[in-house]
């Protein structure tokens, strides 16, 4: 009899379910060869999953500043501390039973969505085990930002370029992100060829490039505009799609 109650009291004792415990995470999304993506630039959508199941764990925005941009751009060391109160976050608490593989998914910047970027992160969650000590659970996030407007003038359209880091950071002559450094360029596409290409010089400060560039009139037509920087490689491009008309055109709806 004691040997059956003993028997029954480990069957429930093994059936009992792990209780989830809370468990934060704190996530920084950092512009590749630049500072924190936040209010800037509408900041960075975050998604935390269950790698095994799919379900979604927590969702947010990061929010806050771009950061130190002393203690970011002249970092050394072994993973240096960069992140500065109110710089941009995204600060929330998981619940989880169990060590847990968790996917990151990265999305912006949403303040510019012509330039929108995807990025994904992986690693282990221990339930209780906060990820917030140094710089949290930081990702980079590639690209530059462009916002281009295109007006036809007779046979040419003229392309102007707003282009930004990620974070927002202003491209400028002699500065931090120094225009010299960038090569921004038009080019007309039509079912599949290029038809011309065309370099945007810089223009005007913060960022902006601008030039002219023949599109037939007659043809349909995509308008590419890229930029890189030929010193670090970060790079972006955006596309006008159809552009067909006399008035200003821009890829931000």
């Amino acid at each position: 009899m004691k040997i059956g109650l003993f028997v029954s009291a480990f069957g429930m004792a093994v059936a009992t379910p792990a209780y989830a415990e809370p468990t934060r995470v704190v996530v920084r999304v950092l512009s590749q060869d630049g500072k924190f993506v936040g209010d800037h630039t509408g900041g960075a959508r975050i998604t935390l999953r269950d790698a095994k199941s799919g379900k979604a764990l927590a969702q947010g925005i990061t929010k806050g500043g771009t950061g130190n941009t002393d203690r970011i751009m002249r970092a050394t060391g072994r993973s240096p501390l960069l992140q500065t109160d109110g710089a941009a976050t995204f600060d929330t608490i998981v619940d989880i039973a169990e060590p847990t593989l968790v996917d990151l998914e990265v999305a912006g910047p949403l303040g510019r969505l012509g330039s929108l970027l995807q990025v994904k992160s992986q690693r282990w969650m221990v339930p209780g085990q906060a990820i917030d000590i140094g710089n949290g659970w930081m990702v980079e996030l590639p690209g530059l930002a462009i916002t281009p407007t295109a007006m036809r003038s007779g046979s040419a359209v003229v392309v102007q370029a707003k282009v930004e880091l990620m974070c927002g950071c202003p491209i400028t002559p002699g500065g931090e992100w120094d225009a010299s450094e960038y090569v921004v360029t038009a080019s007309v596409w039509s079912a599949g060829k290029k038809l011309v290409t065309t370099s945007l010089p810089f223009t005007e400060s913060p960022g902006v490039f601008t030039g002219s560039i023949d599109v037939p009139s007659s043809t349909p037509t995509q308008i590419y505009v890229s930029a890189i920087n030929t010193k670090t490689g970060n790079s972006g491009l955006v596309l006008i799609p159809n552009f067909q008309r006399d008035e200003p055109r821009s890829d931000i709806e």
